[in-house]
């Protein structure tokens, strides 16, 4: 099933591309880069919890 939904093509709208898509990407390096400050946790811990937040996507598409 996961295959299914790779092969359907999704692209953003421009507008969304420059709107939420955007504000979500900048939201994210802001947090991380809180996270970093806060903590002083390597980019290593940033680049595995950002793996985990991928994974958790994976296991739903997986799911359909």
């Amino acid at each position: 099933m996961l295959l299914n939904q790779m092969s359907k093509q999704f692209s953003f709208s421009e507008d969304e591309m420059n709107g939420i898509v955007e504000d979500t990407y900048k939201n994210i390096i802001y947090e991380c880069k809180n996270l970093i400050r806060e903590t002083k946790c390597p980019d290593e811990q940033i680049i595995a919890l950002l793996s985990l937040v991928a994974s958790t996507f994976t296991q739903t598409l997986s799911k359909e």
